[in-house]
């Protein structure tokens, strides 16, 4: 009994649980070959001699944590009496601290401290405020897909000034506050043999956005070509347009692959460019505040290019982001690495340009841009993160109602210890630049602030475990972050939750996730409808989210059937029975609230969905984009790859029939919808 009591321990000591309960008060017991895998990851083997030793001794353990972090008034934590604690501000400034309750400048700060008995330790210290940004008031918006969203301008596929164009146009006609997109982030780019992967939530990186997103003709240098240059650009545009006729003409998907190809040779062309002494001193600030971080991504495109995504199959020297041979190659590579330095800074201007413009429209928030979980293991972020990452290991979900089998995001997940020892420096830079032009921000799978599911690799899904985060020290620079931002933060905290988490960050003013046909009263054996009046403040209020059916593929349960079409079903018919059921109940509940007008057809249905959101005392309304146009068909599907196009659909209309930016500004029926919201939410 002695090795399980001591395995229990180390796993104890290091957050790794040796049970979860998939269902409260039903425990299931973790394999111990998985949780010391689990451990292995973290550096810790449970042959070791060391042991944890006891957190309360004052006078034996370490004086301070690697990072600490207090709430704006909170006093350091208990010490050995008479040690002497001093603090160097991020600023420069260094001042004695009390050990009591003391007002400290909010930041990141260096903490040292020294015992009687000699002992010295020092610490990253974090002060963070002790709420999250408000919204500014109640206020409206739309949830889109960027890549869906095409103009009669863009290259196949949406980009950022469509988004400048939508935001503009929703602020200005109808009110709107804000605009939710999906991850921008540079996705890992695809091969002769294999596509890149259409996931947003799979990026190379979180810290840099994606510039197949740049619209070319936006680009400054773009009115300065001529000659041969100017041939050659525009017949890359009359390509362009080919591309676009196809998807919007409904014969083609969106094809990342090939309108990136052809963005790519434009933007090699206008490389070549001469910029201004104007552009090119603001290009080199932008490298200067940036820093490695960019320098490592640019490296990461440039030996891309040269050995192929995956960098654990370059050569051995390359492998380390540090190395000589690293250095060498950034060196003999350098055009290449500042041509992908330069497309980051043509992407974050445009981006720059698409939430001013939603600004000036009126938007109180502007863009609310999406965190993914996690980043592809074969990307820039795993490649120059990798001393901070749990190799072997994936991030996932265990079995649930949902997932029978469990789930394996393939997403190497951070090692919180190594987050601790960094002064969480890799989630604070992270945090920064995607709120850099942001009113706001969504963290999908926000338990993930609380416990990621580690899965050995090898293993399946189910054969898993939880590792703990310091939730404090997560939110905390969450929280300071979004200060400084100005931004607000919604937490996609969906499906399973562990009990407390949503508290916990309803008490540090983050807004949780809530979809209308999950809302109910669970207090009650029939579960009806949670009343509009008993929905929480403090959410975003939707009818559905990416990875779920429209709102028609709802109300019809056409969403069952493409279900059963794609064989993951086991039981069509009562899951058939079960949607027009529920359909039926929300319906005849809309209808007693005098929401839907006699003879309702489907346009006044999904307005009655959501009229009734606006009558939530919910801070933030999202309108699905594709819900405007009576869109069927999901974004994505849950459980298919080949079989579904997920995340290569234009917008369309009820019929399947593609719908640019604009028509969407001209139709009727987009218009009904967006003002009846805009009513519902002013009043009379």
């Amino acid at each position: 009994m002695e090795k399980p009591t001591r395995l229990s321990r180390l796993a104890a000591a290091h957050g790794v649980a040796t049970a979860y309960e998939p269902v409260i008060g039903e425990p299931v017991r973790v394999a111990r070959e998985t949780v010391v895998a689990v451990l292995a990851a973290l550096g810790v083997h449970p042959e070791a001699d060391e042991l944890p030793g006891d957190p309360d001794d004052l006078d034996h353990g370490p004086l301070l944590p690697p990072t600490l972090v207090l709430r704006d008034g909170e006093a350091p934590p208990p010490l050995p009496e008479g040690t002497a604690l001093r603090l160097r501000t991020e600023d420069g400034v260094s001042l004695p601290i009390p050990t009591g309750p003391t007002a400290l400048p909010l930041g990141y700060h260096t903490l040292s401290a020294t015992a009687p008995d000699g002992r010295t330790a020092e610490s990253t210290l974090i002060v963070v405020p002790p709420r999250l940004p408000a919204p500014p008031g109640r206020g409206h918006g739309l949830l889109v897909q960027l890549y869906s969203l095409l103009s009669e301008r863009s290259w196949g596929m949406g980009d950022l000034v469509d988004l400048a164009d939508l935001a503009s146009w929703a602020g200005h006609e109808y009110g709107a506050d804000f605009v939710q997109l999906n991850p921008l982030h540079a996705a890992v780019p695809g091969g002769p043999d294999h596509p890149t992967d259409p996931s947003p939530y799979r990026p190379a990186t979180r810290r840099y956005p994606d510039p197949v997103h740049l619209r070319i003709e936006d680009v400054p240098e773009y009115a300065y070509l001529d000659g041969e240059a100017r041939r050659d650009t525009d017949r890359l545009l009359a390509r362009a347009a080919e591309l676009r006729a196809g998807v919007l003409g409904g014969e083609a998907l969106i094809d990342r692959d090939a309108i990136w190809a052809l963005k790519h040779q434009a933007l090699e062309i206008l490389h070549g460019v001469p910029r201004g002494p104007g552009r090119h001193a603001a290009y080199h600030a932008y490298l200067a505040s940036q820093g490695r971080a960019l320098e490592e991504h640019a490296t990461w495109c440039a030996l891309a290019e040269l050995h192929g995504p995956d960098w654990r199959a370059w050569p051995v020297g390359l492998r380390d982001p540090r190395s000589p041979a690293t250095a060498r190659a950034r060196e003999e590579h350098h055009d290449r690495v500042d041509f992908h330095s330069w497309l980051a800074w043509l992407t974050d201007t445009q981006l720059a340009r698409a939430q001013r413009a939603a600004r000036a429209s009126g938007m109180s928030v502007g863009l609310v841009h999406d965190l993914a979980l996690g980043v592809h293991p074969h990307g820039s972020d795993a490649w120059a993160q990798q001393r901070l990452l749990a190799g072997g290991m994936s991030a996932g979900a265990p079995p649930d109602a949902f997932n029978t089998r469990g789930q394996d995001w393939g997403l190497p997940p951070w090692r919180p210890d190594r987050l601790a020892q960094h002064g969480y420096a890799p989630y604070r830079e992270l945090l920064a630049g995607v709120l850099r032009h942001a009113g706001g921000v969504r963290i999908d799978h926000v338990m993930s602030q609380f416990r990621l599911w580690w899965i050995p690799e090898g293993a399946g899904p189910a054969d898993g475990t939880y590792v703990s985060y310091d939730a404090n020290a997560m939110l905390g620079v969450v929280a300071l972050e979004a200060h400084r931002a100005g931004a607000v933060v919604i937490g996609e905290d969906l499906g399973t939750v562990p009990p407390g988490v949503r508290e916990e960050l309803a008490g540090r003013g983050m807004a949780g996730t809530s979809v209308l046909w999950f809302e109910r009263d669970w207090s009650r054996p029939d579960a009806p409808p949670l009343p509009s009046d008993a929905w929480r403040v403090d959410c975003l209020a939707t009818a559905t989210t990416h990875d779920l059916p429209s709102t028609a593929a709802r109300l019809t349960a056409d969403y069952v059937r493409l279900r059963e079409t794609l064989g993951i079903t086991d039981d069509p018919e009562g899951e058939l029975r079960t949607a027009l059921d529920e359909s039926a109940e929300w319906l005849a509940y809309f209808d007693r609230l005098g929401l839907l007008p006699p003879d309702a057809g489907e346009p006044e249905r999904i307005a009655a969905v959501y009229r009734f959101l606006a009558r939530t005392p919910a801070r933030m309304v999202g309108v699905w984009l594709p819900d405007t146009t009576g869109d069927r068909r999901p974004q994505n599907v849950p459980g298919t790859y080949r079989e579904y196009p997920n995340w290569r659909l234009p917008i369309a209309d009820a019929e399947g029939r593609p719908v640019t930016l604009e028509a969407l500004a001209t139709s009727p029926r987009v218009a009904a919808l967006l003002a009846a919201v805009r009513d519902e939410m002013t009043g009379p």
